[in-house]
């Protein structure tokens, strides 16, 4: 498989074209429902929640606000670029092109990873407006490489899962299904609104199991310079991830439309 930059950077600038074109949908609405999630759960209640070494509650939640807006963006870039691309034809048309399946993923990874990159800075931008207005100071970041290792990582991994459940879902019903039943769970069970070190022992136990605690807190790390978890296990946790839906997206694209790799 011959890796060739013309075909891999057009199809990548396609992507972030096509997200582009319609950007108050797909930027500014997430932030719209993260920004809620801010104002309601961090400065009106935030106030009343005390947690353990005296952190506001603001500055807990902002991260994994952050984490889940880009993660929840790179999923429902690439999910509904391929399972529109099934109706219309599109992605069809790619089996007569010079393209390789690590150019296709990579194309439409990047271009997920800088749609959720977006959200997350722009969610990230509200957060501190709204701790300042709280604190009277901005909340500074504590570890940038962390977080932007964490923030790259695992917007990756979730462009590659939102890819290969395109190409097994019929419906847009199923992609729905997924992002409904699977996604929100997963992200809200990850620590976004709670600390796992408050859970009973067992829900603490089944907490460890899901691999998006261990995004979540990474990000988390990455702001405040505390997590639940340790940097070092969350980003091998998380690469982990980001390899297993790398093969997952490698192995719906040879088995779906295409066939002949």
């Amino acid at each position: 498989m011959e890796f060739t930059f013309t075909p891999f950077y057009s199809l990548f600038r396609r992507e972030v074209a096509r997200f582009m074109k319609v950007i108050v949908q797909t930027v500014f609405t997430p932030i719209v429902s993260s920004g809620l999630y801010l104002m309601i759960f961090g400065v009106s209640l935030g106030r009343s929640i005390q947690l353990k070494d005296q952190l506001p509650y603001l500055a807990f939640l902002i991260p994994g606000v952050v984490m889940m807006g880009c993660l929840n963006s790179a999923f429902q870039n690439t999910s509904s670029s391929i399972i529109t691309s099934k109706f219309s034809g599109d992605l069809e048309d790619l089996k007569v092109t010079p393209f390789n399946p690590i150019q296709i993923i990579l194309a439409m990874g990047l271009a997920a990873m800088l749609r959720g990159l977006l959200v997350g800075i722009i969610t990230f931008g509200v957060g501190e407006g709204a701790y300042a207005y709280m604190y009277g100071e901005p909340l500074a970041v504590a570890h940038p490489v962390a977080l932007g290792a964490f923030l790259l990582v695992g917007s990756l991994t979730f462009a590659n899962f939102g890819i290969a459940i395109a190409f097994w879902a019929r419906t847009f019903d199923q992609i729905s299904a997924v992002g409904g039943f699977v996604m929100m769970p997963l992200i809200y069970l990850g620590g976004v609104f709670f600390s796992v070190q408050s859970l009973p022992a067992l829900w603490k136990s089944v907490s460890l199991v899901n691999p998006l605690l261990y995004m979540i807190n990474g990000v988390r790390y990455g702001l405040l310079g505390v997590a639940d978890v340790e940097p070092g296990p969350a980003f091998a946790v998380t690469f982990v991830a980001f390899v297993i839906t790398l093969g997952l997206a490698l192995r719906a694209l040879r088995k779906g439309s295409f066939q002949r790799w």
